[in-house]
């Protein structure tokens, strides 16, 4: 069973990985990546993916889920940053 703690972590995760969306919708719609910095987001991406390897080693479902899907929408955004360059 999923103690409180790990519900009030999927929540979290829920709200913090839904926050991302509006930029990545956004990006997509407009193709203007102008205001992204490609610095800051591989940066960020790597971060997310470590924050996902601690998830794996600490067995927490939140930490997993909401980094390993802002992973993939930061790297969606990296790529749409190079390709609209």
């Amino acid at each position: 069973m999923i103690d409180l703690h790990e519900i009030i972590g999927l929540v979290a995760a829920v709200f913090t990985t839904a926050s991302f969306l509006p930029q990545v919708f956004k990006t997509y719609k407009t193709k203007d990546t102008s205001g992204l910095s490609l610095t800051m987001y591989i940066v960020f991406f790597t971060g997310v993916v470590l924050w996902s390897v601690y998830g794996i080693y600490i067995n927490s479902l939140s930490v997993i889920l909401a980094n390993s899907i802002t992973a993939i929408l930061a790297l969606y955004l990296i790529f749409l940053k190079l390709k609209y360059k």
